[in-house]
């Protein structure tokens, strides 16, 4: 207790420190008794939690709060002993960081989402939710050696996925890269621990060249007559690990191990520092990036060069001044209103640097699919940004591969939805081209227009223009939408052989729209139809109460039992380069939705009358949780001793040219490669889309096949086509 208030005195003299104490005693007398899965005390929790509230300088109350938030969860005490004990606001964040505990939901990615979903309402409630929820998240993974494997494993993936880009959103770096690097230690131990090596066996040799340069900075910045502190900036190892990976690099050609920050006191000052910099050494182009005039949207700023430095190594050095750096370590928290003391600038303040948070909120509210909740956060999130120009001057923030149509909708609804065309630095371009940093765009719009194109739901980048046009579609094209929603559905039953009009009943309909939050069978239809929700969320709850209503039983459906002796021998048949373990004599073909090749990882589905079902084990028609696919799965193999062919499909986007066509073929005729059919269509904008229907023995050759398409000129995208 005593090292808690020490460190709570240095930054905050003044804060009620009797406070923590009654705070300090309550929790430790009610996790009395509990023990963690180290073998220490739980109490021991709580008050580093505390720690790490303490390291980001936060009030007291928001400390009060780490120490109290596993009080209503797991003790005895409930909410209204919180709010008499430390009043409603202590309470409430107690109350919020509870609240976001798991609850059982049927599917992995539907638990995610309603997680995410429910961090985002106490984070719009109360930043400082999240903030005790980071720090409560970074000890857990501090002790996440004690947790079995497989369980650490599940942890560190989820922190890597959720919590470290949520900590790098608010701009707490100091967080994001501890649980990044602990989350890689446990995904990767053997990448992790190999990159440890190499980075130690060139410690001595990096510090003396960090030494090097420092010197010479310092010699040369005496001429600004100005106070600054230099020193080396550690790499961390999470972001080495990604670039070797992600950029397909040896750990010899990351550059920017070595790096140096220069603090400064002023603005004016780092652009000082960046005009020597440049003087004594040559910047490489394309690796400048002026953070300070556009802030990221984490509120990160700082100037960042990459220069040739002595000996001809590549240096990274960042300028930014004291109060940047501490943005940049501590992000929102640097920032909290009830530190500096709220008056309407700070709440001014506040909201801006949250606007994202309320954005969010607002198309969250919209997306009932779990996976494209996901699909979306993911996008909004936890992508880089592109920083573009409106004609005016003004900057937009948009996710890296935003087309004018995001820009459009970014600006205003109202100029998304009349949208006919778009300039970029005075040029005209097609309104899917990719915008890039400092870009001027203009959008050209029209009262005639017709609205927004369904094409341009695959075309934009952000959730909220995608959101933006299933409101206009939701909106003016009901009876369009019901009509083609319905098609939709009618055409997967059949696909699935099912009979619509048998099974499009309301007996069978009606039980199931509460469950995806529909009023109307109509309702449901016209979501289907502007792709508010997915088939993959109606098919299965369909099929499961029409055949419970039909008294479908186990026994009649086609099941394969084994003996212990046929088991043991596991026998196999052999099918187009598939294997059944422990069947003989069945008859096994290829799943037409997800196509798979040898490669892919494959699952069995026992269908009725049609044998085993062959699928990729990520395809949507049986990961969907149901007691009757679950009871129909078999484990197959991929058995190559047998040369056999596999259909494929591939889209190709290119630029349309004389020629495109026969070069594709070209390329199928000397890889002999059996190509079974072709359909090719361009739009208005003059970009093909080429579907092409190949045959391949391996997941490899295709990837072959479509990187020698991917460098035929003109060529914009290639991607496998999974129906």
């Amino acid at each position: 207790m005593e090292n808690l208030l020490l460190m709570i005195s240095q930054y905050s003299p003044d804060s009620d420190l009797d406070f923590i104490i009654k705070a300090y005693n309550f929790a430790e007398n009610a996790h009395e008794g509990q023990y963690r899965k180290s073998g220490e005390k739980y109490f021991v929790h709580p008050v580093e939690v505390a720690k790490i509230l303490i390291e980001l300088e936060l009030d007291t109350i928001t400390i009060a709060a780490g120490l109290l938030h596993d009080v209503i969860e797991d003790t005895k005490y409930t909410y209204e002993d919180i709010q008499k004990m430390f009043g409603t606001e202590t309470a409430d964040l107690v109350d919020g960081v509870t609240k976001l505990g798991k609850i059982a939901y049927k599917s992995k990615e539907e638990t995610q989402a309603e997680n995410l979903r429910k961090m985002f309402m106490a984070m719009g409630k109360d930043i400082r939710v999240i903030l005790i929820k980071l720090a409560d998240r970074l000890h857990n993974m501090r002790t996440l050696k004690f947790m079995p494997p497989h369980k650490a494993k599940e942890k560190a993936s989820e922190t890597l996925e959720v919590y470290a880009p949520i900590a790098n959103r608010l701009g707490i770096s100091k967080i994001k890269w501890e649980l990044e690097d602990i989350g890689l230690r446990f995904l990767d131990p053997e990448g992790y621990y190999d990159l440890v090596e190499k980075v130690a066996k060139k410690r001595k040799e990096r510090e003396e060249y960090i030494k090097k340069v420092v010197a010479i900075l310092k010699e040369q910045l005496k001429e600004l007559s100005t106070d600054y502190e230099i020193y080396g900036r550690p790499k961390h190892f999470y972001s080495i690990y990604r670039k070797m990976h992600h950029q397909n690099k040896a750990f010899e050609e990351i550059y920017d191990l070595m790096a140096v920050r220069v603090i400064v006191n002023s603005v004016k000052d780092c652009y000082g520092v960046l005009g020597v910099v440049h003087t004594i050494w040559k910047p490489i182009p394309g690796r400048f990036k002026d953070y300070i005039a556009m802030p990221k949207a984490n509120m990160y700023q700082s100037l960042h060069t990459t220069v040739v430095g002595p000996d001809g190594e590549p240096l990274e050095i960042q300028i930014r001044t004291e109060e940047m750096h501490k943005i940049a370590e501590y992000g929102i928290a640097a920032h909290w209103k009830y530190k500096e003391g709220i008056n309407n600038q700070n709440e001014h303040d506040m909201d801006k640097k949250l606007s994202w948070l309320r954005q969010m909120m607002e198309w969250q509210k919209d997306l009932s699919d779990p996976t494209e909740f996901m699909e979306a956060l993911k996008i909004d999130l936890f992508t880089n940004q592109v920083f573009v120009f409106t004609p005016k001057g003004d900057v937009i923030e948009l996710p890296a591969g935003s087309t004018p149509i995001d820009f459009a909708y970014k600006v205003h609804t109202g100029i998304g939805n009349s949208l006919v065309g778009a300039k970029v630095d005075g040029r005209i371009v097609p309104i899917d081209y990719q915008l890039n940093n400092g870009n001027i765009v203009e959008v050209i719009t029209s009262s005639q227009s017709n609205g927004p194109s369904r094409d341009w739901i695959n075309i934009v980048k952000s959730s909220q223009a995608k959101n933006k046009i299933r409101q206009w579609f939701k909106k003016e094209r009901r009876e369009e939408n019901i009509q083609r929603g319905k098609d939709i559905l009618e055409k997967e039953l059949k696909r699935q052989g099912y009979n619509p009009n048998e099974i499009l009943k309301p007996k069978y309909i009606s039980p199931i729209l509460k469950k995806i939050s529909q009023a109307t069978d109509e309702d449901l239809y016209a979501a289907i139809g502007y792709g508010g929700i997915a088939l993959s969320q109606v098919v299965p709850k369909l099929k499961e109460k029409y055949e419970s209503e039909n008294q479908k039983t186990k026994s009649e459906i086609q099941t394969i039992e084994l003996s212990d002796k046929e088991y043991k021998s596991k026998r196999k048949y052999k099918s187009q380069g598939v294997t059944v373990k422990g069947v003989d004599n069945i008859l096994i073909r290829f799943a037409k939705c997800c196509n798979p090749l040898p490669g892919d990882e494959i699952i069995g589905y026992t269908t009725k009358g049609r044998g085993v079902s062959v699928h990729r084990k990520d395809c949507p028609n049986i990961t969907v949780e149901s007691d009757d696919i679950n009871n129909r799965l078999l484990e197959v193999e991929w058995d190559l001793q047998k040369s056999a062919a596999f259909e494929a499909e591939i889209q190709v986007v290119a630029n349309d040219r004389n020629g495109l066509l026969s070069d594709l073929t070209q390329i199928f005729t000397s890889e002999k490669v059996p190509l079974n059919g072709m359909n090719a269509r361009t739009n208005k904008d003059r970009i093909a889309n080429v579907n092409l229907l190949i045959e391949v023995n391996s997941i490899d050759q295709l990837k072959s096949i479509m990187n020698k398409v991917r460098n035929l000129q003109g060529i914009n995208d290639v991607f496998r086509v999974l129906n």
